[in-house]
């Protein structure tokens, strides 16, 4: 069961936020606060790649009870 796309729109949004934030943070943060929002960007994307990937494990063992 595939994310709905409203959730993987949003996730990416929020990716996409991070990143901005992530730039901003470079420049004046402590490496820490850089740190934790490098981990949740790569959380939210390997959400969304694990969740592909499981769709296509899904897919392949329904061909093969076929």
């Amino acid at each position: 069961m595939a994310l709905a796309d409203s959730v993987t729109t949003s996730l990416k949004d929020a990716e996409s936020s991070l990143r901005n934030a992530l730039a901003y943070s470079a420049r004046s943060e402590r490496p820490f606060v850089c740190k934790t929002i490098s981990e949740m960007i790569e959380n939210i994307d390997r959400l969304i790649r694990l969740d592909d990937m499981l769709d296509q494990m899904e897919d392949l063992s329904k061909n093969l009870k076929e």
